[in-house]
């Protein structure tokens, strides 16, 4: 079938389309990491004059900043290993194993992402208050777990589709059992996938807000949590400085998880090609 032929003039407008719709997204970013820096209280902007006194505010005596940033980042380290968990036997499951029900089963793991959060906050509220679980960083994370583990699901799922059969039959005509072929085939080559599932899990905890919100006390308050409290009851301009801090946080991560990508992407050819070289053999002595 012949493929309409891309004129300069096509190519200009879906260039300056492309452009403006990036800018258009990038548009509060920038003024976020702009606003950051201005010398004015209430965080206008452009700024009248540039400052660095928000990001030193941070972490001067008595801010409740390094405390909130301390404890979602270890909520979010448990909810990560959690999510791990949950994410590499669910989608172990349902690519390589006959479950039945695997529709409904595939659905049941994503529910989360299509129910409100405000919706799922409540109900984990309503489930750990008779429990007295309420400000607990372990129900803070179990709770972040609920929507953590679906996108660790989903990259783990598109890993393992991606990774050839070929290789763990290989395996398996060569007398090694089911963890042995996990072990040594299967987790090696769905560890950038694993690392990602890792990273995504970790900033959709660190970043999570409304089940922060309904599980938190008075002494256990995540750094969204905090960032609310001081959007609402004060003007903390240094609201900003954590965005901005948070934002290059977010880049620093996707950028981390293209690089393992990246590295990895050349095991899997590396071993299809050892094998198309020296061939499979059977149990029988023959190669395939």
């Amino acid at each position: 079938m012949m493929q309409p032929r891309s004129t300069i003039a096509g190519r200009i407008a879906l260039t300056a389309i492309a452009t403006v719709i990036l800018l258009f997204l990038a548009l509060p970013i920038a003024v976020i990491l702009v606003t950051s820096f201005s010398n004015n209280a209430f965080a206008a902007f452009p700024p009248e004059a540039w400052t660095l006194n928000w990001y030193k505010a941070l972490f001067a005596d008595g801010s409740k900043w390094p405390t909130a940033l301390t404890l979602s980042a270890f909520v979010a380290c448990l909810s990560t290993v959690f999510s791990l968990i949950i994410g590499v036997t669910a989608a172990t499951a349902l690519t390589r194993g006959e479950l039945p029900l695997r529709s409904a089963v595939y659905a049941l793991v994503l529910g989360p992402l299509v129910i409100p959060q405000i919706v799922t906050a409540l109900g984990l509220f309503l489930l750990f208050e008779p429990a007295a679980m309420l400000g607990s960083p372990l129900a803070i994370a179990l709770g972040h777990t609920v929507l953590a583990s679906p996108i660790a699901v989903l990259i783990l799922i598109a890993t393992l589709r991606g990774i050839d059969e070929r290789l763990e039959d290989a395996a398996a005509s060569m007398g090694a059992g089911r963890l042995t072929i996990a072990r040594r085939v299967t987790f090696p080559l769905a560890a950038p996938g694993m690392i990602a599932a890792a990273i995504f899990s970790f900033i959709t905890s660190f970043d999570e807000f409304y089940i922060s919100q309904f599980l938190s006390s008075v002494d256990t308050v995540t750094l969204p949590v905090q960032v609310y409290n001081s959007l609402t009851f004060d003007i903390d301009p240094s609201v900003t400085a954590v965005s901005a801090i948070l934002i290059a946080f977010a880049v620093l991560a996707l950028g981390l998880v293209a690089l393992v990508r990246w590295l990895g992407s050349g095991r899997q050819d590396s071993l299809l090609s050892v094998e198309n070289t020296v061939g499979v053999t059977t149990p029988g002595g023959e190669a395939v």
